[in-house]
């Protein structure tokens, strides 16, 4: 039974305050409804408190207090967890983001990063030396959250997923103690972080390998919703036999307005969100496909590496009510574009999508056991999202994500990418981890026995 803040004695909470550097914000300071904001504005939820932590001896003074006080805890990065799984009710919110830092080693392209950074962050800083680290689609994700979960975004099929390129993490355990894992020091944990999200522990500090990025050619071409079944069938065939250089990920969706021209708005479209890392010359060449296709529009060109990692951020702004489904498809078969194209052509709300990212190339040449991220053999890793600034249109957009994931769901490969799920359940999470499942709850049970850390999806301890 969990023991809520306010039912603590105060002089506990004086006593914690005096180990830290960082504040503790309680539901009576002026700053504590801004504080338990996220990204998903759907999200409602009241902590007991808030420890904004600026360093490792935070982060372990918070843990033991919250253990010994028999507190719910939530583990909070970027805040950008779909079902709001960085904070709770009642509980103690340990906040990661003072705890910012990015150092790029250029004697080996490596890049040691915060727990509490951003993935724009990190951008930024490998950007001038000519590196990059794979990552998402929006550069305000937390480094932390999309590490843990996997990590799939434009570079996947040259430079796999985000965990396919983490060197090493420090982390403070359940029991207070910091450790650092890679490949040489606590394997069993190196290999259960890489995929199987924040049930391990805190994660204060990530190395990862970067890659020669500069610049990349990317853009969107779109084609009107009626013809999504013919260019999934075309994507299907192409993306998984081009160059790992090309990466292209493939959506139902409705342009919103600008920066898009007049004509698109308002209206439904399939379309396909490229990113290339090689020449204008051999892009051209290889893109040729998808211009005989003729897409209504099409604007696809060089930029720099960030530019393509910020291209959606000015229309995903912080606060927006979001609900998310998932699934990992094999196929792109007739029945199941057929499904796209019925709910393509409804979508609800002008932000609301469908997107595919293909698993293929480098992302798909890792062991499907090598990580506990399962579905190395999936094609896809699809996401449906209701999006809207308006909540009295969330009812309209949960509706409409639901029907989308259960016509979709039949087709599926039964699980999904653990970072596009709400909070969905046990079996939803066996079903995501595969054979893995078995040796994660091992691990979880060594090291984390009581489940202190079980705010997330959730893999809970066998005794």
């Amino acid at each position: 039974m969990k023991n809520p803040v306010k039912d603590l004695d105060p002089k506990l909470i004086e006593t914690l305050s005096s180990k830290l550097r960082g504040d503790i914000i309680l539901p009576t300071d002026h700053t504590y409804n801004e504080t338990r904001k996220v990204y998903n504005g759907m999200i409602d939820k009241h902590p007991g408190m808030f420890v904004m932590c600026v360093d490792v001896a935070d982060v372990i003074a918070s843990v033991n207090f919250g253990r010994a006080n028999n507190l719910l805890i939530a583990i909070r990065g970027g805040g950008h967890n779909g079902g709001g799984l960085g904070i709770c009710n009642d509980g103690l919110v340990i906040d990661l983001s003072g705890i910012k830092f990015v150092r790029v080693d250029t004697s080996d392209n490596t890049v040691r990063v915060g727990g509490g950074n951003l993935w724009g962050e990190v951008d930024h800083a490998t950007h001038p030396f000519g590196l990059a680290v794979p990552a998402g689609i929006i550069s305000t994700t937390g480094v932390g959250g999309l590490t843990l979960g996997g990590g799939v975004g434009h570079l996947s099929r040259k430079y796999g997923l985000t965990i396919d390129n983490l060197l090493e993490a420090d982390m403070v355990l359940a029991n207070g103690s910091f450790v650092t894992v890679n490949k040489d020091q606590n394997q069993d944990l190196f290999w259960a972080i890489r995929g199987g999200g924040g049930n391990f522990g805190i994660v204060t500090s990530f190395k990862f390998q970067a890659h020669p990025v500069k610049t990349v050619i990317g853009g969107p071409t779109l084609w009107p919703i009626e013809r999504t079944q013919e260019v999934m069938a075309w994507y299907h065939n192409f993306i998984h036999n081009a160059p790992d250089e090309l990466n292209g990920f493939i959506a139902t969706m409705i342009i919103p307005g600008a920066p898009f021209p007049d004509f698109l708005h308002g209206n439904q479209y399939c379309g396909i969100v490229w990113c290339y890392t090689g020449t204008q010359e051999d892009f051209d060449k290889l893109i040729k496909p998808a211009m005989d296709l003729e897409p209504v529009f099409a604007h696809v060109e060089e930029m720099p590496y960030p530019s393509i990692q910020t291209l959606f951020d000015g229309l995903m702004p912080h606060g927006l009510q979001w609900y998310w489904r998932a699934d990992f498809f094999k196929d792109l078969g007739p029945e199941a574009t057929a499904k796209h194209l019925k709910f393509g052509s409804c979508i609800p709300t002008p932000l609301s999508q469908m997107h595919l990212y293909p698993i293929s190339g480098a992302a798909s040449r890792i062991g499907a056991e090598d990580t506990p991220w399962a579905y190395r053999d999936s094609n896809y890793a699809g996401v449906i999202v209701g999006v809207s600034p308006n909540p009295n249109d969330a009812d309209e957009i949960t509706n409409w994500c639901k029907d989308y994931w259960s016509a979709l769901h039949p087709y599926s490969s039964g699980g999904a990418y653990s970072n596009f799920m709400m909070d969905e359940g046990q079996e939803r999470v066996q079903a995501s981890y595969r054979q893995n499942f078995k040796r994660l709850t091992e691990i979880k049970t060594k090291y984390d026995p009581n489940n202190l850390f079980r705010v997330n999806q959730n893999i809970k301890p066998s005794n």
